[in-house]
Order: C-alpha cells, then sequence, then structure tokens
C-alpha cells in the first residue's frame, strides 16, 4: 500500500474483507495475482473506457474521483484523499458535444483521449501499457429488449479488453461498474473468460458499500429465516441496486453446506404483491421494520401510495421503465431461504433491508438503511471507488464477482418471468453459483460529512 492509502482507517477490517482470492476461489491453480507494471515510485496508469461521459453520469463521479478526488474524514488534517493511480487514457463510446464532459477533463488533466478500447489500454505502444482498467458502460443511448433491459456494451467492452490481454499475454485488475451484463449467460462467459486469462474481476455497484444507517454487519454463519428489500426506481437500474442490497446480506447466511445460488425467481406486480404478502409469501413484518429505518416513507396507506405514484417522463431515446404499483422479486435459495426485493415507488424513495436471524436469545430482526447521500456530489460514490482503490493495489476483489454474477442473474430472470405473465422461472444456471462471503462486507464506517463538533 502506498502511504496515500489512508482509507485503511476509512473502512474497518479491511483487510480480512480483502483475503479472498480474484474470482471468489475460482481462480486457476497456480495462478498469480496481477502484479502492477508500473516503476518503483511510479503512480500505476489506469485505464477508464466510458460509454459516456457528462454531468452526473456514472463515469462522471468514477473517474472524476479518480482525477479530482474526493473528501474522506479519516482524522487527517486535509480531508481530500486523492486516489494514488493516474487516469492514463479515456474512451468514450458516445460523445454528444453539447453535453460531453470528458474530452474537456481529459485535456485538463492530461489524459490520452483514444478513440478505441485497444489504445486505452496500449496506449499507442502496441502491447498492455496501463496497471488497471475501470469499465464503465453506464448511460447513453443503446436499445432495449423485450424484457425493458437497456443493452449497455459491458459485455462488449469487456471482450476488447480480453483480446488486448491475449495478445500481450498479460492481464490487469478490471472493475466493471454495476452488473457484468443484462445477460445472466454473458456473464457466466465473461467470468469464465476471466478465469481462463486469470483476470482479476471486480464488479457492483455502492449500494453493498455505502453507509448503513444504523450500521449493521451480521456476522458470518447465522441462520437466516427470510431477508426482505424495500427499494425503489426504475425497474432494471433499480432492481438490480435491490439484489446487491439483498445478497450482501443473504451471503451471510449458514447454509449447511449447500451452495450461495438460487433456485427460481418469480415476478409480481400490482395487487399480486399484496396477495403475496397475505399468504406469506413473504412477510409483512419485515416490511414494517424495513420502511422503518426509511428516510423518505411516505405517510398513509402503501396500497394507495403506490397507486398514486406518477413517474417523471424518461429522458429523449429512453424507455419509461419507473413504474406505479408495487413491485417484487421472490427469491427461492437453493438452501430454502426465502428472500423479496420489492419495488415501491410512491411510498418510498431510498432503500433498506431486513431480516430475520436467529441469536443467542432467539430469532430477531435487523434492519438498516443503505444510505445515498443525493447528487450533485453523490457521496456513496466515494466508498466504491476507495473498495477499488484496494482491488487495484492487491489484485483482489473486496468480494468475490460471482455475488454481481448471481445478483444480475436474479434480475435477468425476474425479468424474464415478467414477460412470461408471473410465471416462475427455475434457474439451474444460478443454483450452482457458490462463493464464500468475506469476514468484513467492507461498508463504510466513518463520517459522511466533517465531524468537528460547533462550540459556541
Amino acid at each position: 500500500m502506498t502511504s496515500g492509502s489512508t482509507r485503511r482507517s476509512f473502512l474497518e477490517a479491511a483487510g480480512a474483507a480483502v483475503g479472498m482470492g480474484a474470482l471468489g476461489g475460482e481462480r486457476a491453480a497456480g495462478a498469480a495475482p496481477a502484479q502492477t507494471g508500473a516503476a518503483p515510485g511510479a503512480r500505476p496508469k489506469v485505464a477508464a473506457l466510458t460509454s459516456v461521459y457528462y454531468y452526473l453520469s456514472h463515469a462522471y463521479h468514477i473517474v472524476g474521483r479518480f482525477l479530482d478526488g474526493f473528501p474522506v474524514y479519516d482524522g487527517r488534517p486535509d480531508p481530500l484523499h486523492r486516489p494514488p493511480f493516474d487516469i492514463a487514457s479515456l474512451f468514450i463510446e458516445q460523445v454528444a458535444p453539447a453535453t460531453d464532459l470528458g474530452r474537456a477533463r481529459a485535456q485538463k488533466h492530461g489524459v490520452r483521449l483514444s478513440q478505441s478500447i485497444a489504445d486505452a489500454l496500449t496506449l499507442g505502444t502496441g502491447g498492455l501499457a496501463v496497471d488497471a482498467v475501470l469499465l464503465i458502460a453506464e448511460h447513453g443511448h443503446y436499445p432495449y429488449n423485450e424484457k425493458l433491459q437497456k443493452l449497455y456494451p459491458r459485455g462488449r467492452f469487456f471482450r476488447e479488453v480480453l483480446e488486448v490481454f491475449r495478445a500481450s499475454g498479460r492481464s490487469v485488475p478490471v472493475f466493471i461498474d454495476k452488473h457484468l451484463s443484462y445477460s445472466r449467460a454473458e456473464a457466466d462467459a465473461m467470468i469464465r473468460s476471466a478465469a481462463e486469462l486469470k483476470v482479476p474481476l471486480m464488479a457492483g455497484s455502492s449500494l453493498p458499500v455505502t453507509w448503513r444507517r444504523p450500521a449493521l454487519e451480521i456476522p458470518l454463519g447465522r441462520k437466516f429465516h427470510e431477508v426482505l428489500v424495500a427499494s425503489r426506481g426504475d425497474l432494471e437500474i433499480f432492481g438490480f441496486h435491490a439484489l446487491e442490497t439483498l445478497q450482501c446480506m443473504a451471503e451471510r447466511r449458514e447454509r449447511a453446506g449447500k451452495p450461495q445460488g438460487v433456485a427460481a425467481v418469480t415476478y409480481l406486480e400490482g395487487d399480486a404483491v399484496w396477495a403475496a404478502g397475505d399468504r406469506g409469501v413473504w412477510s409483512w413484518e419485515l416490511l414494517h421494520h424495513a420502511l422503518g429505518r426509511s428516510h423518505t416513507v411516505n405517510p398513509g396507506d402503501i396500497r394507495q401510495n403506490t397507486r398514486d405514484f406518477h413517474a417523471p417522463a424518461a429522458p429523449k431515446g429512453d424507455v419509461a421503465t419507473r413504474f406505479a404499483g408495487p413491485i417484487a422479486f421472490v427469491i427461492e435459495y437453493v438452501d430454502g431461504l426465502r428472500a423479496t426485493a420489492m419495488i415501491l415507488n410512491g411510498h418510498v424513495d431510498d432503500t433498506t433491508v431486513a431480516a430475520k436471524v436467529d441469536t443467542s436469545g432467539g430469532p430477531s430482526i435487523v434492519s438498516t438503511l443503505m444510505y445515498l447521500p443525493a447528487p450533485p456530489g453523490a457521496s456513496f460514490f466515494n466508498p466504491l471507488v476507495l473498495r477499488i482503490e484496494d482491488f487495484f493495489h492487491t489484485g483482489k476483489p473486496p468480494y468475490p464477482v460471482r455475488r454481481t454474477q448471481l445478483t444480475g442473474g436474479i434480475l435477468d430472470a425476474a425479468l424474464e418471468s415478467r414477460i412470461r405473465g408471473g410465471r416462475r422461472i427455475e434457474t439451474p444456471e444460478l443454483a450452482a453459483i457458490d462463493y464464500q462471503a468475506p469476514a468484513d462486507s467492507g461498508f463504510i464506517r466513518t463520517p459522511l460529512t466533517d465531524p468537528e463538533v460547533n462550540r459556541l
């Protein structure tokens, strides 16, 4: 670690969290973690591959933090944390002159503007010339499929990265923002290719590592009875966030030797959601506890509030995927755990989770809010970038990439269930997914804002 890596005081016990192998225990035998090619004392170089780079886009938030730094209130006199990496190149697939900020940022910071992914990785040398890769294909004009999934090119970008790795005979860590792919089949192929080439791979969003209010770390190996997430937003975009929240809790359960995997997924909407709760498919008690942690819960009847919701118009070129009425993804794990992720537009505008677990005093319900500070700062990107830094330094992700494969796969299956009229979708391709959760889940523990006490 470099002296600039003060995030260790920022994320408690992070050493335990990064102790997993780069592919969740599935690295090829004898494979060594990728080593930085930077000369001693030099700052490692990062290639940033983006779909777009405009105000408040994911590239703006993630790449911008590597370029400009961000505040970390971990006791230093100067809270500005500057990641000890250089963005060496920037590839932007879709550049809209009226809104693009990437080109100007690249010029300001002396970053190479690349016209291809290969150039971004080779820096014009003909061989791999960077030490890590940021792959951020979120936002932009891409088509939708019948499941209402936006066909972001994460898989295509990754395949082009692998071409450079193959030609160069070595690989470096790759972070993929959010899910690996809209397709569970493509996500599986990406992981298999990464394992074949010994590519350290990390993916996911900020939800598992952002602030939890109140702080909640469920010890590994606890018996879980049920988990429920209450969230909001667009069907796929925020459905993924809800499932990441769910899985970073569910993965900590005692599984009696069974894999983490999921046997079946069912999509419910409208009155079918409430009817399922009345039948005991999901727990009203857990929903009550989850909503009790919300900072945005709407007074009044949950049924009426979700019916009254009026979604804003979708941006030009996009499809409206933020719906009125409740939505639920019902998940059946291989070991028998029951879990539900709910989208409750009109009733909440944040994401909370509740779980019923065994304690020394008997079953207990625990709950928390996954706190996402609002834009323009969107400070929840701070802990995500800190975890990416850890990954780039060590070649070991803070949690196995199989988690992201599982959450993305659940989402894909749920959206398949939707177009099949809410049919239960069996998922043998997800059932065998297995990994061990890290002892420390890596969520951020230090203050969000300046902790100095006012003295009058």
